[in-house]
């Protein structure tokens, strides 16, 4: 029996930061190097993103960010659990504690995530192809299943699960980089202590292995050594 067929996407994250990173992006994908590209609705150059996503027709989903910048949704903008003192989201190890500690209101999420969704909308013209978390907060404990609910409202069919099997055993990537990316391969819903995917179908229609820019460049310096 032959083998089964697999897709290999390579999703650029996001793009909308900065002009720089945008530029960098785009260049990548006229090259061919990535398949589609995850906008930060809440970015700088978010509106300068989605332009070039629409003058080069590139396949694009939406980076739902709750841990660096300032919400899209205006009622939680200037008094929220998702937010600090000066009005920006908590950080991405910040916004880890502060769910830890209970301290994260779901239904702010949702609202977040929704309003999201409609400046995504406002941008592009249409639902995103795609929806997963900057920083992997889309798969952390609570917000998880707020995140589920959503793509099944509104119908967004793929997400992202990022587990990188065999992680664990690569002894050429730097040791809290490896302690971050095993604790996010725990978190997703259905998988191991050692990150194996079994991963639950409310969650996500075909499971993707996700490499953080860090852990990809680690990879290839090691490819090109041997």
């Amino acid at each position: 029996m032959p083998p089964p067929r697999l897709m290999l996407v390579i999703t650029g994250d996001d793009f909308g930061y900065c002009p720089r990173r945008n530029q960098g992006i785009v260049d990548c994908f006229l090259a061919g190097g990535i398949s589609n590209v995850s906008l930060l609705v809440n970015a700088c150059a978010a509106k300068e993103a989605a332009d070039l996503a629409q003058r080069h027709k590139i396949p694009i989903g939406l980076h739902a960010n709750l841990s660096e910048g300032t919400p899209v949704c205006q009622s939680l903008q200037q008094a929220s659990t998702l937010i600090n003192q000066q009005g920006f989201f908590h950080g991405k190890m910040g916004f880890r504690q502060s769910l830890e500690r209970g301290q994260l209101n779901m239904k702010e999420v949702e609202l977040e995530l929704r309003a999201q969704v409609r400046q995504f909308m406002e941008l592009m013209g249409h639902l995103p192809h795609h929806m997963d978390g900057h920083q992997h907060v889309h798969v952390l404990p609570e917000v998880r299943e707020v995140f589920a609910q959503v793509l099944s409202d509104l119908r967004i069919p793929y997400s992202r699960v990022p587990v990188e099997p065999g992680l664990q055993s690569c002894p050429w990537l730097p040791e809290h980089l490896q302690r971050f990316y095993m604790q996010v391969a725990r978190c997703v819903p259905g998988t191991d202590h050692h990150g194996s995917e079994h991963v639950h179908p409310k969650f996500a229609e075909g499971p993707q292995i996700c490499l953080g820019c860090r852990v990809f460049r680690y990879y290839l310096q090691e490819c090109i050594r041997f």
